[in-house]
């Protein structure tokens, strides 16, 4: 038997080719699969739970996702809810199928996958020696715990496979791995496990595996000893090369990929192109593990933050910014402990030239002569109001300061006004564990309801 499973784009949100989607539905697929997030864009949405995608293009693109569902009259999985799969993720997600189950009048079962993990159960974990640290992650204890505004596990196939048990026309699942939603129909229905967890690596950024990644739409067909891989948008072909350095793709091990329940082994794996647009891969290999662990991931506050911007013009300061910002950063810092009384202990405050080193700081190579320079100062502070403070406090500085004495007060351009923004709370990562199961639900909740009307 193969399993077809069409993944229509990397992630909700960013868009898809039309054309591309309908070939892959006219190709009658098993399953369609698309991924809601990940940690790429940082810390921010797990530590608020909230969705990095607008609403309204995650509901134009969930619209059509669930109209090409009911032509094709197969289930639908989303994994990674609303970017972070937080419980109120998962939510936001159910409440846009509602209403356009409504608007379309479909009436659907839906299961809903929750990942979300009370501090309580992760502390009886670590007091029972079930949690472990992968590299590199900071010591758990009780106290860390209690920071965490959210944290979840990332669900394998196990879970996926689950809630597709129940009969669901749509599964909305919360944090996943990216390969789980993938695998999980394939594994069901006893395709080689290495070819499903191999196939669902190189399809879980749709397009990114071929020359067009752009195009989003892919189509992997699983069987008994291997995939095949299309691309679904004439423009995009997924070759071996494409194909093959995808395992490089947020991947430490371009052979290994650790999955809950076992790693993927690509060491003895053969890529073949059966024509220009489909390349075959064989010889994939699945090794179970003697524990199922799943993957921990937790947010907490890390300060508050404010900016500051000024633009500099004048071809002198150009040419000599980065003295003048570390002249700046010094003379300010000064009087943050004379007018504050703030050790540098007490807060952070970073000079970033964009236009010169934004981006990479003291690594940067490249240099040459900007017409102008944005200088970024940012504050960091244990609350708010330290660090909104300290921008007015600072404020006339970065405006005015002179690169030497013996020169009148220059002027730079503050791009709005006020000149400093408030960015609220700082978030940042601060689980990066794997936690043991017994029973490869314990630790995920499963509900099904029916949505919408005929």
């Amino acid at each position: 038997m193969t399993t077809r499973v069409l993944v229509p784009t990397g992630a909700l949100g960013i868009s898809f080719s039309g054309e591309a989607f309908a070939r892959g539905i006219a190709a009658k697929p098993d399953i369609i699969c698309v991924d809601g997030g990940s940690t790429d864009s940082g810390p921010f949405y797990l530590g608020t739970g909230t969705s990095k995608y607008s609403r309204a293009g995650t509901k134009d693109e969930w619209r059509q996702l669930m109209i090409a569902r009911a032509e094709a009259g197969v289930p639908l999985v989303i994994g990674t809810c609303g970017t972070c799969g937080s419980d109120e993720s998962v939510d936001w997600m159910y409440t846009i199928t509602q209403e356009l189950a409504a608007e379309l009048g479909q009436k659907l079962k839906v299961a809903t996958l929750y990942s979300s993990q009370p501090a309580d159960r992760v502390q009886t974990a670590l007091g029972e020696s079930r949690i472990a640290p992968l590299t590199p992650a900071p010591d758990m204890s009780p106290e860390l715990l209690e920071q965490c505004e959210n944290i979840v596990a990332l669900a394998g196939a196990e879970q996926i496979a689950a809630a597709l048990e129940t009969g669901a026309d749509i599964v909305l699942a919360g944090r996943a791995t990216d390969t789980a939603i993938v695998s999980a129909l394939p594994l069901m229905r006893g395709d080689h496990a290495g070819a499903a967890w191999h196939g669902a690596k190189i399809a879980e950024c749709g397009a990114l595996c071929s020359t067009d990644p752009t195009t989003g739409v892919i189509l992997l067909d699983i069987d008994k000893e291997g995939f095949t891989v299309e691309a679904m948008a004439d423009s995009a072909h997924c070759t071996p090369h494409s194909v093959s350095a995808h395992m490089l793709y947020e991947n430490s091990d371009p052979f290994v990929l650790y999955e809950p329940g076992g790693h993927l082994d690509v060491t003895e794996s053969r890529y073949e192109a059966l024509d220009e647009r489909r390349t075959r891969v064989t010889g994939s290999e699945w090794v179970p593990s003697n524990r199922y662990t799943v993957k921990l991931e937790g947010a907490k506050i890390g300060g508050y933050q404010t900016t500051i911007m000024a633009i500099l013009r004048d071809e002198r300061y150009v040419a000599q910014a980065r003295e003048w910002a570390d002249k700046l950063h010094g003379f300010v810092s000064g009087q943050i402990e004379k007018r504050m009384g703030l050790s540098a202990m007490e807060y952070d405050l970073e000079f970033r030239l964009i236009g010169i080193d934004a981006a990479l700081g003291s690594l940067e190579s490249k240099h040459s002569a900007p017409a102008e320079v944005g200088v970024l100062g940012i504050i960091t502070a244990e609350d708010a109001e330290t660090a909104s403070e300290i921008g007015k406090l600072i404020n006339p500085y970065v405006l005015h300061y002179p690169l030497t004495r013996d020169e009148e007060l220059p002027t730079f351009a503050f791009p709005h006004s006020p000149a400093q923004s408030e960015r609220g709370a700082l978030y940042e990562f601060c689980l990066n564990h794997v936690m043991v199961l017994d029973d490869p639900m314990e630790a995920f909740r499963l509900t099904v309801t029916e949505v919408g009307h005929a």
